[in-house]
């Protein structure tokens, strides 16, 4: 194969397999009408489309027609092209989308921008009521009603202003033979006063509506409620009630911890005293009766003896008597008589006790 033939090869995959990559990835343009998307019959209206600097032509395709609906160069060196109605009419209504191309590749479409044409001579216009009164208390309920003898099947409502807002609602068979739609407005407050219509269109043709309905005004009776600011320095009840609880709260938590560590502290205090006084216990005991002992005088210890051994004392003392019965002649000489001293013992340690007993007898 030639070089020549192989490197027109080589660039025709290339350009073919960048074609694809490079499709749809420019920004999609944006599209919208002048003076607006509703526009009457037989009125003009222009069809604006925007795209990036370097846009090379502008395309216009309308939903249901074979290839581009019209196609434009931009306007000099900038990036928007337009496409001028001059007279509206039924076979311009429907819904469009735009594109252009850029350095050889064309970008996405645009979001749908759908065209109304309203005032279709084949179409009555219907009527437009309020109920109950289109005079309405702040606060009231109203609710619109839009109705006709023409079969629609629906019906549109429309708010006059900046924004013209509208909203649409499948028809009902009245038992009358008419049909209807109603609008709830809800709860009146004054930003929802205003001008409203209402057009009758078919499923089939929803770009094609009737001729708008004689304008409703509706009122909001008595003046705003405004509801004054606060005084400086004003509390609200309900603020001042909220805030109240919470400094309870706080309060009886910071008591309750309070009380609760004090205890914790006196229960610590309390054992810690339990356990020196434990331990000191046995020397304390022991001390106590070494001084008990001490303080006992002979003759106490003589009558905790003879209290202990008071019987024996008595069963010695018969023969104590025959014994001092049977000496002839007593002596009275202070110094024939010898006491005799018995060892102390102490109590804990001996049960008996000797107490001091007179003995008779010869010294010698």
């Amino acid at each position: 194969m030639p070089p020549a033939l192989t490197a027109l090869l080589c660039l025709g995959l290339s350009l073919g397999l960048r074609t694809p990559v490079q499709a749809g990835t420019l920004p999609k343009p944006t599209l919208w009408a002048e003076p607006g998307s509703v526009i009457p019959w037989g009125s003009p209206v222009t069809i604006w489309c925007q795209g990036i600097l370097k846009a090379q032509e502008f395309r216009l395709h309308k939903e249901g027609s074979q290839g581009s609906w019209d196609r434009q160069s931009p306007l000099g060196p900038g990036n928007e092209a337009k496409f001028s109605i001059t007279l509206m009419t039924q076979e311009h209504a429907g819904r469009y989308q735009c594109y252009y191309l850029s350095q050889g590749v064309w970008s996405e479409h645009s979001d749908p921008l759908e065209l109304v044409v309203t005032g279709y001579y084949y179409y009555n216009k219907p009527s437009l009521s309020a109920l109950p009164s289109p005079v309405v208390t702040s606060g009231g309920n109203v609710t619109l009603k839009c109705h006709s003898d023409e079969g629609f099947g629906m019906f549109v409502l429309t708010k006059e202003g900046e924004d013209r807002l509208s909203w649409t609602l499948d028809s009902q068979r009245h038992p009358s033979g008419q049909v209807q739609a109603l609008f709830p407005v809800g709860s009146m407050v004054p930003r929802q006063t205003g001008t409203f219509r209402c057009y009758g269109c078919y499923r089939s043709t929803p770009q094609l509506w009737s001729l708008p309905s004689d304008p409703l005004e509706l009122l909001v009776s008595g003046p705003p409620v405004v509801s004054s600011p606060p005084p400086p320095g004003h509390v609200s009840t309900a603020g001042l009630q909220k805030y109240q609880k919470i400094l309870i709260g706080v309060s009886v938590t910071f008591v309750l911890l309070l009380c609760f560590l004090l205890f914790l502290l006196f229960f610590l205090k309390h054992q810690k005293k339990l356990r020196k006084s434990g331990a000191s216990d046995p020397e304390i005991k022991t001390t106590a009766l070494q001084k008990s002992s001490s303080s006992v005088t002979p003759v106490q210890r003589e009558n905790q003896c003879n209290q202990r051994g008071g019987s024996s004392i008595r069963g010695l003392q018969p023969e104590e008597d025959k014994m001092m019965d049977n000496e002839d002649t007593p002596s009275e000489d202070p110094q024939d008589v010898t006491y005799a001293q018995l060892n102390r013992q102490d109590p804990q340690t001996s049960s008996k006790c000797t107490p001091f007993l007179p003995i008779s007898g010869d010294p010698r």
